[in-house]
């Protein structure tokens, strides 16, 4: 499958105009998603965490060693398209999501170091997805499989680091508002998914009759990835607080970025054969993440001593 003269996206191409106005809709749209994440950021909470760094440092390495590395093997392994492949990586080399701190607060999770992480991933994706890219597509660049915009790419990266830096500061300058644009992009985010899907159906029909390989991988992925980033956790001697939140960090990725990332550094052409991935994805990690939540909370109800429940009576003193 050769496709590397077709699979960059030429910005004077024969774009349609539905294609012009989705790809701004979506980039305008993620734009509003990753300032309202950083509207979560308390500047002194990620300080906080930079001087201490372990959990940060473990999160980083589940997210851009363990996740870009999986997905390289399940291309390997399930033997994918070259064009499949590189969303693969590029769907694990994106940052966190405000769908992970959900998560993590359904899970009990440390809920500051879960905003940092997210944080601190979006910053470093500017220039960790282009590494990994670099690193791990040597194997169908070289074969003239595939070419890589990886200009497009970082300048697409570059550009979601200002709403992230204004969401950073209207959180510190004014938190009240930071939290309204939080819950806007609470709404946003599900939206993007909505229009992405919508979309990929009316303009690339074809794009859900996938290889059963892309079904496997994209669905099967968050979990190794939800199961890694416990494991890694755990070995590395995390509180158990804390495994849950690097799990869910490292699972549950930045799908709108990963939606921008292809919209506007592919071709057309090639978007109908690679859009479904992200989509699946994105499915997949949700409803890991809800059975997951689900389970601990139910575990969390029936496992608490009687005399911790928050409806269980006082105690009484022994009169011995």
């Amino acid at each position: 499958m050769n496709i590397s003269n077709s699979s960059v996206k030429d910005p004077l191409g024969d774009e349609t105009i539905a294609e012009q106005i989705v790809s701004v809709l979506v980039s305008v749209m993620t734009g509003l998603v990753v300032f309202s994440l950083g509207c979560t950021v308390d500047v002194w909470k990620l300080l906080g965490h930079i001087r201490k760094p372990q959990g940060v440092l473990v999160g980083f390495l589940c997210q851009f060693g363990i996740m870009p590395l999986t997905g390289f093997l399940l291309s390997l392994v399930f033997n994918l398209k070259p064009a499949h492949a590189v969303v693969i990586l590029i769907t694990g080399c994106c940052p966190g999501g405000i769908s992970s701190n959900i998560f993590t607060a359904c899970m009990d999770g440390d809920i500051d170091l879960s905003i940092a992480m997210t944080g601190c991933s979006t910053v470093l994706a500017l220039g960790m997805m282009p590494l990994c890219l670099l690193v791990y597509s040597q194997y169908w660049v070289q074969t003239g499989s595939i070419s890589i915009p990886y200009s497009t790419i970082g300048l697409t990266l570059a550009t979601l680091l200002v709403p992230v830096a204004c969401g950073v500061l209207v959180n510190h300058k004014w938190p009240k508002a930071a939290k309204i644009f939080l819950r806007v992009g609470l709404v946003i985010g599900p939206l993007i998914y909505l229009i992405a899907g919508i979309f990929s159906t009316l303009q690339y029909p074809g794009s859900w009759h996938t290889d059963t390989a892309v079904l496997i991988v994209s669905t099967i992925f968050p979990v190794i990835g939800y199961g890694m980033g416990f494991t890694i956790s755990v070995l590395l001697r995390q509180p158990w607080h804390r495994c849950r939140t690097i799990a869910m960090e490292t699972g549950a990725q930045n799908i709108q970025v990963c939606f921008t990332v292809i919209q506007l550094s592919f071709a057309p052409k090639l978007l109908e054969d690679i859009v479904i991935l992200p989509i699946i994805y994105s499915i997949s990690q949700g409803s890991i993440a809800f059975l997951l939540t689900g389970a601990f909370q139910i575990h969390k109800r029936t496992h608490v001593p009687k005399s911790q429940h928050p409806m269980s009576p006082p105690e009484t003193l022994n009169p011995n």
